[in-house]
C-alpha cells in the first residue's frame, strides 16, 4: 500500500493495531471546525490531486479506492463545508465507488470502511442511485452499527424520491427551492 494512502486511512480509520480499530468514530458525521481544519492541514493538497487525476491509478486496489473516495466524497465535505465544492467530486467518488464494488473491493474492506464505499451511491440525487444505495447498505443488515447508517440511507432514499434532490443543498448550490421543499427544510432531520 502506498505510504500516502496508509497516511490517509490511518487519519480516518485509526491505527490498524488499535483495540477501537473497525469501529464507527464520531467525527465521521459530526460538524466540528477543529476537524475540518485538521483534514485541511494535513489533506487538502490529496484533494486536489485527486481532483487533477493524479491518484486515479489508485483504483487498482481495494485500500486504493477506499482512500479515493475518503478524499473525494468525504473530505471535501470537510473541507469546503457549505459551499459549492463540497459536491463537486461526488460524480468522481461515485465512479470510484463503483469501479471498487465491480471488482469486489469492497468485500475485502472492514464493515465500516465499506460504509465509505457505499456513501457515494447515497449522496447522489439520482433515484436509480439512490436504490443502488439501499441494495448495498441492506448486504450491512447483519452488523449492528451499520443500522444507522442503513436508517440514514433511506431517508436520503425517501428525500430523492420526493424531491428528485436534496432540498437542503439548495441555497449552497443556487437552486431555486419549491414551496414544498422550503416547508420540508422546516421540519427538524430535514437536513443531512
Amino acid at each position: 500500500m502506498d505510504k500516502r494512502q496508509q497516511a490517509i486511512l490511518n487519519f480516518w480509520f485509526g491505527d490498524p493495531h488499535s483495540p477501537d480499530y473497525g469501529q464507527p468514530r464520531s467525527q465521521w458525521f459530526e460538524k466540528d471546525p477543529a476537524f475540518d481544519q485538521q483534514i485541511r492541514d494535513q489533506f487538502e493538497t490529496d484533494y486536489w490531486q485527486a481532483m487533477a487525476g493524479h491518484l486515479n491509478h489508485w483504483v487498482s486496489s481495494a485500500a486504493g479506492c477506499l482512500t479515493l473516495v475518503l478524499i473525494q466524497d468525504q473530505f471535501p465535505r470537510n473541507l469546503f463545508r457549505n459551499t459549492p465544492q463540497a459536491f463537486a467530486s461526488d460524480a468522481h467518488a461515485l465512479e470510484v465507488a463503483e469501479t471498487a464494488i465491480a471488482q469486489g473491493f469492497d468485500r475485502q474492506l472492514l464493515p465500516v470502511q465499506r460504509w465509505f464505499i457505499y456513501l457515494p451511491f447515497e449522496h447522489s440525487e439520482d433515484l436509480a442511485t439512490q436504490e443502488r444505495s439501499l441494495q448495498l447498505w441492506e448486504d450491512l443488515r447483519d452488523h449492528p452499527a451499520s443500522a444507522s447508517c442503513i436508517e440514514y440511507a433511506q431517508r436520503h432514499y425517501e428525500v430523492i424520491r420526493q424531491f428528485d434532490r436534496f432540498p437542503h443543498r439548495n441555497e449552497i448550490l443556487g437552486r431555486d427551492s419549491t414551496p414544498a421543499e422550503l416547508e420540508f427544510l422546516r421540519q427538524p432531520g430535514s437536513r443531512f
